[in-house]
């Protein structure tokens, strides 16, 4: 039995590395799925991943006491999947939402791999532009009347949702943190070598 504040065996330490490689694969998967089902909406034109899940996994001394007193370093934990999602015709985004969780169900039914619908965030972008334009609200009726409901601007466009003080920094979507998954111009979904290089 392991002493309070003694070093994790190195089992422990192989487990969990283990745990955060087989997650970055699951969302990876769910985005993969994701855009799949986003690729079906005609006013869909392009989904782009980012953030953890889109590069290889770094290591760092995370932020659990055990670890971090010990200085042991682990393959970052991914917490989320980030789509950017181009879009024609905002007046669609409850059509984007079921697509989201229905595609999800099914990843679990049929795979077993559980990913929760607030674990895929999508960032609506104007494809005109590609600015940012706010975020797929998780929420079935809009407004919901949340405190989430209460920032400004939030739910103008019906089920886009808009976070106070958040902006989405320009190198966020720079083409060495980013894979495009579907672009309607510019080719078929789901490319094989489009595939995030896993440890």
């Amino acid at each position: 039995m392991q002493r309070d504040g003694s070093r994790p065996s190195e089992q422990e330490i192989e487990e969990q590395g283990q745990c955060m490689v087989r997650r970055q694969r699951n969302f990876r998967l769910a985005a993969d799925v994701v855009t799949a089902a986003f690729a079906q909406l005609p006013e869909v034109e392009r989904v782009m991943l980012f953030g953890s899940v889109a590069v290889p996994l770094e290591r760092e001394v995370p932020r659990f006491r055990k670890y971090r007193r010990h200085r042991i370093a682990f393959l970052h934990q991914c917490k989320d999947v980030d789509l950017a999602v181009w879009m024609s015709d905002l007046a669609q985004l409850q059509n984007l939402r079921q697509a989201r969780s229905r595609a999800l169900i099914e990843l679990y039914q049929k795979q077993q791999v559980g990913v929760a619908h607030h674990q895929v965030e999508v960032f609506i972008m104007d494809p005109e532009t590609d600015r940012y334009l706010g975020r797929l609200c998780a929420f079935t009726r809009c407004p919901k009347d949340k405190l989430d409901c209460l920032v400004p601007g939030c739910g103008d466009t019906p089920h886009l949702k808009q976070q106070k003080g958040f902006v989405l920094t320009d190198d966020a979507l720079a083409d060495d943190r980013t894979i495009t998954l579907f672009d309607r111009q510019g080719g078929a979904p789901l490319q094989e070598d489009n595939h995030v290089r896993l440890p």
